[in-house]
């Protein structure tokens, strides 16, 4: 057995991917297929013996699809956009030719269908023609659709499309044998605009998933590439790439180098930061017999670690396979059009062949009833249906980004308004991520200790270090500087050697620690403590912590004023997370939460309830895509915000609010677009019968539905305001 995962091009909703998988599965030699929508790749595990890689390909053809391979998806954003623009401009023009004349605009004297007809009814011919050419894929899905069964929105496309360019055809025959008064019944503008919404609809969805595979691949390069590994029985050094070490191999990491492999360290001693890891924001003593993690960046110290986990084994392999776990398993929200797209398609070829065969009946004029015909399934072209829902996501999308807010599906705005819970990560979201001086303490308040401390602590590398220097740009000279290994920091600053370090520093000094109760009342603080000496007495304390961001109190005690429950996740200890959550007003807190705990409890919580989860780094990602629906902040990773619905661009966590006031205010257009788009088939279908007193002909029915989209494109663009 062999398994593969191809790319998949041109899935556009659930009822796509459930079709393609079971089309699969039906193969003979085909053993399992997974299909997965939101990543766009199809997973089939088949027997090679029967079932060749040109096979695979061949069967996502048929099932009306194109399999891209195991290549990554080409670049072609420039191109689309560039063809939308083209075809922007042309569809402008078209239906400023075939309709402008109603609304008595000037129409050049060459293409006016009254003075020139044969003319105009080749211009209008030729233009729609490039439309169904750059529309052909869209059209025969939807007819392979219908072949299987499962008609969705590209079968009422490809249907209504047809059969109106088909009739305006035929008309158009009719006006070149001199039939010139049927000018009027050529309806190709009609064919044009439906091709082109749905083309832009389609666009906008694909470049707002198009990253998610990418991001998930490019999670690897967190490690090195390369790494120095001591030979076995030599002792030398020897530089090897990632995927030349073997587990047991002794490998070497200096100061300022990422940690290539998960391992255990057997030699020296340091800080590490794994804050993109594990969610923890202060450095990592780390010493013989710890563990070390891949892609973590060793700080200050010489480390010497045995490999353990490597390759899929690795830390950093388990967090990706977590994300992709949790794409697989959530389900896409499915669009309401797609829904009763099933049920539409029939109805109305039921309606248009009653209409049709009842025409005959009581008419006797095969002009007539074909006129109903066509009256039918133009009216009921879904052009003001397809574009109710995406439309105005676009423009909600824009709104968002003006603000802001970068909402990546429409499935995010609908989920908004369903949230219950609000889940936020503690480090880089309620806090900023980075340590700040929060207290401190000199005996001697006339001395410029604090500037003597910034110019000793510039001299080392060591993150509190670099948080204690912050914003010195003119510090003293310091000179014979040492690091003192586990305990601190020592250098010379005019004649007089000085000392920043922990409680253990001092023991060494023999200096009697005389502030060891604001070492605990900053400590209770959750405050990481550096002292401060000279080689003689004891010169003061410093408390650094990890402050909250401006507005998240406001934030929260909005979120509560609303009916949301708040819950806190973190990787720190249990005292530091509750000193932070009580500060900020959250009464729910799960502290030293591992990567995997953070999945599980969004699962666990999503099982009665819809969750929101906003964080950063990648330790988040898994539970961003688990969660009902995921928020990345600005300071976010990569692939934090590839796995996240929504992305805040800015700290300001009030713009979490702005999320819920958008969605709901979308989902009101939506719904009132949809509202009308039904109601316009309900209303105009009967008429188009030719049934009733009322009749519509298909120059009426066209105008109908071209005032239908109008209607639904400018509700939609109320949410520019």
């Amino acid at each position: 057995m062999k398994k593969k995962i191809l790319n998949i091009e041109g899935m556009t909703c659930s009822a796509c991917s459930n079709g393609l998988e079971k089309y699969l599965n039906k193969q003979e030699g085909i053993k399992e297929a997974s299909v997965n929508l939101v990543m766009a790749t199809a997973s089939v595990e088949y027997d090679e013996n029967i079932v060749q890689d040109s096979d695979l390909d061949r069967f996502v053809k048929e099932a009306g699809f194109k399999s891209l391979g195991e290549r990554s998806k080409d670049g072609n954003g420039k191109y689309e956009r560039l063809f939308l623009i083209q075809f922007a401009l042309l569809v402008v023009l078209l239906m400023y030719i075939s309709m402008g004349q109603m609304a008595h605009f000037p129409i050049p004297y060459v293409v006016d269908k009254m003075h020139n007809p044969i003319v105009y009814t080749v211009f209008v011919i030729v233009i729609t023609l490039c439309f169904i050419f750059w529309g052909i894929d869209i059209i025969a899905k939807g007819f392979k659709n219908i072949f299987h069964r499962m008609p969705n929105m590209d079968s009422l496309v490809g249907v209504g499309v047809l059969v109106n360019f088909a009739y305006s055809m035929y008309n158009a025959i009719k006006v070149f044998q001199g039939g010139v008064h049927l000018v009027d019944n050529l309806y190709f503008e009609s064919c044009a605009m439906i091709i082109f919404f749905v083309k832009l609809g389609r666009y906008i969805d694909k470049n707002n998933k198009a990253k998610a595979v990418e991001s998930i691949k490019n999670l690897v390069t967190i490690t090195p590439k390369n790494a120095v590994i001591k030979q076995k029985g030599k002792g030398k050094e020897k530089i090897v790439t990632i995927n030349e070490i073997q587990k047991g191999d002794i490998v070497i990491c200096k100061p300022g180098e990422k940690i290539a492999v998960d391992g255990k360290v057997v030699l020296g001693q340091s800080h590490t930061d794994e804050s993109f890891i594990t969610g923890e924001s202060k450095p990592v003593s780390k010493t013989i017999g710890d563990t070390v993690l891949a892609g973590s960046i060793n700080y200050d110290g010489y480390l010497e670690y045995t490999a353990e986990n490597i390759g899929k084994d690795s830390s950093i392999s388990h967090i990706v396979d977590l994300v992709v776990e949790a794409t697989n398993t959530k389900a896409p929200i499915a669009k309401f059009a797609d829904k009763i797209s099933g049920i539409f398609v029939p109805v109305i070829f039921v309606i248009a062949i009653l209409a049709f065969v009842l025409n005959i009946a009581i008419t006797k004029d095969v002009n007539l009833a074909l006129n109903a015909l066509v009256s039918v399934l133009v009216v009921a072209c879904p052009c003001a249906l397809g574009l109710a829902t995406p439309l105005a996501q676009v423009v909600a999308l824009g709104s968002g980004t003006k603000r802001g807010i970068v909402i990546k599906t429409g499935e995010a705005l609908e989920g908004i308004n369903n949230i219950d819970t609000v889940i936020m990560d503690k480090t880089g979201t309620i806090t900023k991520g980075e340590l700040t001086i929060a207290d401190l303490y000199f005996l001697d308040a006339q001395k410029d200790n604090l500037k003597l401390l910034k110019s000793l602590e510039t001299k080392s590398n060591h993150p509190l270090a670099t948080s204690v220097s912050k914003g010195e740009d003119n510090p003293f000279k310091v000179t014979d500087f040492e690091e003192i290994p586990g305990r601190g920091i020592k250098g010379k600053i005019d004649g007089t050697m000085y000392y920043a370090g922990n409680s253990k520093m001092l023991e060494s000094m023999g200096i009697i620690n005389t502030l060891s109760n604001k070492e605990d009342e900053f400590s209770q603080n959750g405050e990481s403590i550096i002292y401060f000496a000279s080689d003689k007495q004891l010169l003061g304390i410093v408390g650094l912590r990890d402050v909250i961001k401006p507005g998240i109190k406001d934030t929260i005690s909005s979120l509560k004023e609303h009916g949301k429950k708040v819950v806190m996740l973190s990787g720190d200890n249990e005292k530091t997370a509750k000193i932070i959550a009580n500060e900020v007003g959250i009464d729910i807190v799960y502290s030293n939460i591992s990567p995997k705990g953070k999945l599980e409890k969004i699962s666990e919580l999503n099982t009665n309830q819809n969750v929101l989860m906003i964080g950063d780094g990648i330790n988040d990602s898994p539970a961003l895509k688990e969660a009902t629906i995921g928020i990345s902040v600005s300071n976010g990773t990569d692939i934090s915000s590839d796995s996240a619905d929504i992305m805040l661009m800015s700290e300001d966590m009030s713009k979490l609010l702005d999320v819920f006031k958008l969605g709901k205010k979308a989902m009101k257009i939506i719904k009132e677009n949809l509202f009308w788009a039904l109601g316009y088939n309900l209303l105009m279908v009967p008429l188009a019968t030719g049934l009733l007193p009322i009749a519509l002909n298909p120059m009426i029915a066209s105008l109908a539905m071209t005032l239908s989209s109008l209607t639904v494109v400018l509700n939609s663009l109320r949410l520019r305001k």
